[in-house]
């Protein structure tokens, strides 16, 4: 688990500093230019298929980053009525909701799976990279069902013991925001624990 751990940190970092260098980099390739003095340089430099490839880069890293979530306890969860139940109902409940996770990314990824299948099986290729689209469209099965199996990991391990992932809100001192009830211990919280 731990390879697999390291291997999605590594694959969400390198395609959110990738994408965010090119980024940059055809933004001053646009703006350099319209400099008469850079221009002949530049203008034997295409870059036209740089926000194609940022934006094919972001899905990928969106995908990834939703399982990343799961695993870590950042992805977004309503609970507000389930910690108004009893503490006794509570896990049932929470056991249902990570088998919708389940349910609900295992029907994506096996949905992209087949979407990906037949479209391995055209010439369809992206506009600006002539990239074939079954590549670009392939995080919808790999996302989904690294996806799945976070949620697994997380149910197996809520029903040994009773705990979900946590997120810990980083203090910054700049900002004074106390919860209810905290204004006598004087310490600033930022952000919210989304799972519990």
């Amino acid at each position: 688990m731990r390879f697999l751990d390291h291997l999605e940190e590594w694959l969400i970092s390198v395609l959110m500093g990738v994408a965010t260098l090119l980024i940059f980099a055809a933004v001053v390739h646009r703006y350099a230019s319209g400099v008469p003095v850079l221009y002949p340089y530049l203008s034997q430099i295409n870059l036209s298929w740089a926000q194609e490839l940022c934006i094919y880069m972001f899905v990928w890293m969106a995908k990834f980053g939703a399982a990343y979530g799961v695993r870590t306890g950042v992805h977004v969860g309503v609970d507000l009525l389930v910690h108004k139940l009893p503490p006794h109902k509570q896990k049932p409940i929470i056991l249902l909701g990570l088998s919708c996770g389940v349910i609900f990314t295992t029907l994506i990824g096996t949905l992209g799976a087949h979407m990906v299948w037949k479209i391995s099986h055209t010439q369809q290729t992206s506009p600006d990279l002539e990239v074939p689209m079954w590549l670009v469209y392939l995080c919808l099965p790999l996302g989904s069902y690294l996806m799945s199996f976070r949620f697994l990991q997380v149910m197996a391990a809520f029903a040994r013991t009773g705990k979900l992932p946590r997120h810990q809100p980083i203090p910054v001192d700049e900002l004074d925001v106390h919860p209810a009830g905290s204004e006598a211990t004087g310490h600033p919280i930022v952000g919210r624990e989304f799972l519990r």
